[in-house]
């Protein structure tokens, strides 16, 4: 199936909106977490799943990246090239941290100490945050230069 330049400029569009979503969700349950077992439910939900989603339209796009801007935008400037192979790498990290952050808190409410495992989803999810954060910056940056 072909994509028009005009479908892959909304959906790149539609995925930098989304990584900004994704960015303040995995923010809430990391503040809501910070303290021991509260209670997250759709903090946690939502920190979770906008990410992989996010994800899920990034990896729909990097087939025509790869074969329409990757190499000008290496041709363009290396550092700029190196900077989106970091992000996609930093994206990957992300949604591991959310999910370990989503396990670790469904971990906590079951027991009736889960003091540790709070603490591990509050670690995991304010790190993804961290990471999420500056992947964005990485993504904005490239997007500046180039898009579809």
């Amino acid at each position: 199936m072909r994509v028009s330049g005009f479908d892959l400029r909304l959906l790149e569009r539609l995925h930098g909106h989304l990584a900004v979503l994704s960015i303040a969700a995995l923010l809430h349950p990391a503040i809501l977490l910070r303290r021991g077992k509260r209670r997250a439910h759709l903090a946690v939900v939502f920190a979770t799943l906008l990410p992989t989603v996010t994800a899920a339209l990034g990896l729909c796009l990097y087939g025509p990246y790869r074969a329409q801007l990757r190499r000008e935008i290496f041709v363009e400037s290396l550092a700029l090239g190196n900077a989106f192979e970091r992000k996609e790498h930093l994206a990957i990290a992300v949604i591991l941290l959310a999910w370990t952050g989503a396990l670790a808190y469904v971990a906590s409410q079951k027991t009736e100490d889960g003091g540790r495992a709070a603490r591990a989803a509050f670690v995991a999810y304010a790190l993804s945050f961290v990471l999420a954060c500056v992947a964005a910056v990485l993504g904005t940056l490239v997007a500046s230069h180039r898009s579809f």
